[in-house]
């Protein structure tokens, strides 16, 4: 069975299709970070905040460190994209399947490349209220760790998945995702970790290079969640 959906799933799928042909396995070279110190959970709000608010509470240059490069916002795509061999991401239907439910008015995202351009890491800020983030994202991350194997076709390239849960970052939030996505075609395969936290009405998500989002998840949710 085929399914008609958007453009990404959780954003991963574009990034994917931008990578060089040649990408083979680009997990990142910066090693991961130590493991975190921190001694108790950000404080949680029900305020809902707005794309402005959200905006400033992204990482930026100097948050990150030498090495890293902004890129530019690339403009919304609307392709078509088929989803074969999950029956779990065909349940959910639609655009819902692969991201539709994210989809949230209040959201702001920004996207850096590391090193030769090669590691990339994204992260997206999404504010609601708690049941609604909670129920969009954790439907999805259900579904896609649901199928440890399927593939998305777009704009005619066929892109093999391989999905697998990983433990979630204990201590971090109100609730937490995690997953590791394989993506292989003719030129090669990445790889791109996804983690995800939700504390109060906001919902973080972190993107890309496994070792980058290692690094700089702590620092992107005590960024995201503070509250001067």
């Amino acid at each position: 069975m085929r399914v008609r959906v958007a453009t990404t799933i959780l954003g991963i799928t574009t990034a994917l299709l931008a990578l060089p042909a040649c990408s083979t396995d680009t997990v990142g070279t910066e090693p991961a970070a130590p493991p975190s110190a921190r001694t108790g959970k950000p404080t949680s709000s029900t305020t809902v905040l707005s794309p402005a608010a959200l905006e400033s509470r992204l990482l930026d240059e100097n948050d990150l460190g030498s090495g890293y490069l902004r890129k530019p916002e690339r403009p919304a795509q609307h392709d078509d994209v088929t989803v074969i061999g999950c029956p779990a991401l065909n349940e959910l239907g639609g655009g819902a399947a692969i991201g539709g439910s994210l989809s949230f008015p209040r959201k702001a995202k920004v996207s850096f490349t590391y090193g030769s351009g090669s590691s990339e890491v994204s992260e997206e800020l999404y504010s609601a209220s708690a049941t609604e983030l909670s129920d969009g994202i954790g439907r999805i991350f259900e579904a896609m760790t649901g199928c440890p194997a399927y593939q998305v076709v777009a704009g005619g390239t066929p892109i093999d998945m391989a999905s697998q849960k990983l433990a979630s970052p204990g201590g971090l939030g109100d609730e937490q995702w995690s997953q590791l996505l394989t993506a292989s075609t003719a030129g090669g395969s990445t790889v791109v970790k996804q983690t995800a936290i939700r504390a109060g009405s906001l919902l973080l998500v972190v993107s890309g290079s496994p070792a980058l989002v290692d690094r700089h998840l702590d620092k992107a949710l005590d960024k995201a969640t503070a509250t001067s």
